[in-house]
């Protein structure tokens, strides 16, 4: 047998090691943690942020490296170099696909980053449901995998209604106050343990639905923003510069397609390939029956957001996946592929029609399926307005923020067309002659 080339995540490792995890998505992995931690890891979230962990990266990272990577792997060194942890007792912890992106590369060069910084001997876990590498300290069965999916759910939902809350909150914070409490009592109760109950898991929809619904808000008109992209720069506070925080405080509001939907698409793509490819029948099937499971567990929320009627509900993924159609092939899933696509037609379908199209300076993928689909888009769907924003160490936040700026002065000009043309209508039929 072949010697593993990697250092394995042991069994004596998860009673005494503590596990990084990176930050993209503070909510979710708070959350995704908590799970972790019911099942005996010791895990925790890196909330480092600022220019240090760029620079840190790019000491250890080619700078022709993907820029998450050099974000991911520079938050991992800033933090065993910080000295608040034992080097010889933590672990690392990135989330892979198995894509065939370059992020399917980031374990690989994490761990010579960790060669050249003198770290070599911490383990690097591949947390992925493709069981890229085994370690015997880290095996995730069916019970995490189904945990999970509702700290993922719980993630979208809050992450959903605060985007609709806080741009017209009339107490400022108060989202984000609700939002903090609403992670700490779900993240206590995934981390308690024991038999998921569904019905339990509903009743907190409706309690979680209702909270934000009782924010005191104040409905003026907002320029709608969507937000897609590589999966990390959409998502990231620190891979898109505070993104959301910039759209908010500008006066917009900022939609965000949830998580779930990116693990849906990777779902799908593994029951595609046996579609297009003729791969494994019985991989198929299984893949098949977590895809119907966790659309039925989507759809559950999306009639509890629709009953209560103060928000607007996602989308049905089955309908995300169908709006693809005759613009890009649902065989393209490198990076984020078709769904890129898909996902800056789903928001034009449901009225949001200015998008930021967010990528990694040089990311090929997103490059063809966002910024390369922007005409065809464009040419079918004449009033949406699509900005495509590059991220890297050497990109200028000011020149990120005029562009924005620019996206949402044009934005506002056509809501005030709108406007004038729907009194010019009004006033023409209050003075119409009667017949």
């Amino acid at each position: 047998m072949a010697e593993k080339q990697y250092i394995e995540f042991t069994e004596e490792m998860k009673k005494e090691y503590k596990i990084l995890v990176p930050n993209m998505l503070p909510v979710h992995f708070e959350l995704i943690i908590s799970v972790l931690r019911t099942f005996g890891f010791n895990a925790e979230l890196l909330r480092s942020e600022g220019p240090q962990i760029a620079e840190t990266g790019l000491k250890y990272v080619h700078n022709d490296t993907c820029y998450p990577a050099v974000l991911v792997i520079g938050q991992f060194l800033y933090a065993i170099m910080s000295g608040k942890y034992d080097p010889h007792k933590v672990a690392l912890v990135l989330f892979q696909t198995g894509g065939g992106c370059r992020a399917s590369n980031y374990i690989p060069l994490l761990r010579k980053a960790l060669e050249r910084a003198g770290y070599g001997y911490v383990p690097v876990i591949s947390f992925s449901p493709a069981g890229i590498e085994k370690h015997s300290g880290f095996k995730l069965t069916l019970r995490h995998w189904h945990a999970m999916v509702y700290a993922v759910l719980y993630g979208d939902l809050i992450m959903s209604l605060a985007n609709q809350s806080k741009p017209y909150e009339l107490n400022k914070g108060d989202t984000d106050r609700l939002s903090d409490r609403l992670t700490d009592k779900l993240s206590k109760e995934l981390g308690k343990g024991g038999k998921i109950k569904y019905d339990r898991i509903k009743e907190n929809y409706g309690k979680i639905i209702k909270l934000y619904a009782d924010i005191p808000k104040n409905k003026t008109q907002k320029v709608k923003v969507g937000v897609v992209g590589e999966i990390f720069v959409k998502y990231s506070p620190l891979g898109n510069n505070n993104l959301e925080k910039f759209l908010i405080d500008e006066g917009a509001e900022v939609t965000v397609p949830g998580l779930l939907d990116f693990c849906l698409y990777s779902v799908y793509n593994s029951i595609n390939d046996y579609r297009l490819y003729g791969r494994n029948f019985i991989s198929h099937k299984l893949y098949e029956i977590a895809y119907k499971f966790v659309c039925r567990k989507k759809q559950d929320i999306i009639d509890l957001v629709t009953e209560e009627g103060s928000f607007t509900p996602w989308t049905p993924f089955e309908h995300t996946v169908s709006l693809a159609k005759g613009y890009i092939s649902t065989g393209t899933k490198m990076g984020e592929g078709w769904l890129l696509t898909a996902e800056m037609l789903e928001l034009a379908e449901s009225g949001v029609k200015n998008i930021v199209c967010t990528q990694p300076f040089g990311c090929l993928p997103n490059h063809i399926c966002g910024k390369g689909m922007m005409r065809p888009i464009k040419e079918r769907n004449p009033d949406v307005n699509i900005v495509a924003i590059d991220y890297d160490a050497g990109a200028t936040k000011a020149n990120q923020e005029n562009r924005l700026r620019l996206m949402l002065s044009n934005a506002r000009d056509n809501i005030k067309s709108t406007e004038e043309e729907e009194i010019i209508s009004e006033t023409k039929r209050d003075f119409a002659p009667v017949p």
